[in-house]
């Protein structure tokens, strides 16, 4: 498997994780031996594993956490870093989100998740007209 494949498929083992509300899961695919921060839309930023994590456990915890699906990912490699660029479906919008790892104990970790709105979509859906995140 090559580095930007092994990077998407961390990428998407994050989207399912974050679908199927399964916090171990989650908490395995964050880095451990490096900082890591995390900014959800409208929140400010997180800092530190513990506290990235307790906001997972919150979202998850929740009563409706939305409905998420990642679309157009577009990794970049530098050595023992790499980006991924995507949108991320959620009900009757897109947001963009940018998503950092680390090569971390043989396997790509991530280090920080931002997403945003945005007035873009991907190509496939680039016919439905976006609406602005609330």
């Amino acid at each position: 498997m090559s580095q930007h494949d092994a990077v998407l498929f961390t990428n998407e083992a994050f989207y399912l994780a974050f679908r199927s509300r399964d916090l171990a899961a989650m908490s395995d695919l964050w880095a451990s031996r490096v900082p890591v921060s995390c900014i959800h839309p409208g929140w400010p930023p997180l800092y530190g594993r513990d506290e990235v994590l307790e906001s997972w456990r919150g979202i998850f915890g929740g009563d409706a956490p939305p409905e998420i699906t990642c679309h157009g990912p577009r990794p970049c490699v530098y050595g023992d870093a790499a980006t991924v660029l995507c949108y991320e479906r959620v009900p009757e919008s897109f947001l963009i989100a940018t998503n950092i790892f680390v090569h971390e104990g043989g396997l790509w970790k991530i280090v920080h998740h931002q997403a945003g709105p945005t007035t873009g979509a991907p190509e496939a859906h680039r016919d439905e007209e976006p609406r602005p995140f609330n």
